[in-house]
Parts: C-alpha cells; structure tokens; sequence
C-alpha cells in the first residue's frame, strides 16, 4: 500500500508540473525601443500515439505599454513548450519568430523578440579609376544582423543604380567592399542610417 501511495504521489507531481513564470519582451533592434500591443501565445506539445505533434495555448495575451508581459505556466516534463510573438506591421526582420523553453533563447526565463520596420535606398557602385581588368565584391549587413554573403565579381569599368528603391530593414546599414586592382586588395567599409518606412536616398560606393 505504501509503495502504491508514493507511486500515485509521484505521477501526480508529474501531471501537474512545476510553476514557472517566465518574461516576454519585444525589441525594436534598429532603435532600441520596446514594442506595446503585440499578440504573444504560449505553446505546449507532445507527440501523440498517433506519432503527430498535438499543440495546446498554455497563454495569450498581449503585451503592456512597456513592450513586456509576465505568464505563469505549469512546466510538465512530458511537454515541449514554446512562445510566440506576432510580428509588428510592415517587419522586414526578425530575430526569431518561435523560441523554445531550455533553448539558447531562454535566458533565464526571458524571451527577448527582436524586430525591425522596412526601409527603403537605392545603391549605386561605381568603379571611377577604371584600369580594365579591376575586380570588384561587396557585402552588407545590419548593425544588429552578421554579414550577409559576398557578392559576385564586378568586372572591369563596371557602373550601376539600382533601377527602384529596393527594400530593407531599418537601422545602421553597412557596406563592406574589396577592390583589386593590379593585384592589389583594398578594402573599404561605409554605412547608412535608414529610417522605416520612407525612402531614404541612394547608397553610393565609388572606388
């Protein structure tokens, strides 16, 4: 009777979980500040006998006029739990759209989403002491992103602008760009501030 009553106490501890609150904040990352008013859910799963993953809203909600809100859910072994969080209007970018418990994101708790509004620019690159054979590559980057991949070769008096304003996340915008002329590499580094949702002027790399 004894051995019965602490295995029943113990698939009863295991059914309920234990409490853990935990802290869901949206970040602007081009300026910092915090977002008020987005969607957040809480999800839980497990994988049925069917073999398919069954999900449940633990929360929802959204968050205050500081960009944060604080859930309590019950954290049950058995389960895989995740947070969400409904992307701004007009977002080019974001972080990570699900973050999973006792995943990198979890930090202690916190659940940090980042986003970033569309801007819009024009590029221009222009090879202004053309010595024919010259090779020219380029990369770019958010401030808050890493580089994306080099593009390929401009070859010899090469000359561009972009035909229309092309789209892009907001914030410090950086250009990184390799000349190699005559066999000598120089590399140049540039940025821009480009403000959401407005044109903001050409970008130009002469070189």
């Amino acid at each position: 009777m004894k051995v019965f009553m602490i295995m029943l106490l113990g698939i009863t501890l295991l059914s309920c979980g234990k409490k853990r609150t935990i802290h869901i904040t949206a970040t602007n990352a081009a300026t910092g500040m915090r977002y008020a008013g987005l969607e957040y859910r809480v999800y839980s799963s497990k994988t049925g006998m069917d073999g398919n993953e069954h999900y449940k809203t633990e929360a929802s909600g959204t968050l205050n006029e500081n960009g944060e809100a604080k859930v309590t859910v019950r954290d049950k072994s058995y389960r895989s739990y995740s947070v969400r969080v409904a992307e701004p209007p007009n977002s080019c970018y974001n972080k990570q759209i699900t973050m999973f418990f006792d995943s990198p994101f979890d930090q202690n708790g916190h659940f940090n989403f980042e986003f970033a509004e569309c801007a819009y620019m024009n590029l221009s690159i222009n090879n202004i002491n053309c010595q024919g054979g010259d090779l020219m590559n380029f990369r770019s980057r958010q401030s808050y992103t890493e580089w994306q991949g080099w593009a390929g070769d401009r070859v010899g008096c090469y000359s561009y602008l972009s035909p229309y304003s092309f789209q892009v996340p907001a914030g410090w915008r950086i250009y990184e760009w390799k000349v190699n002329r005559d066999g000598v590499i120089t590399t140049h580094t540039d940025s821009i501030y480009l403000n959401a949702g407005v044109e903001n002027g050409t970008f130009v790399m002469n070189y």
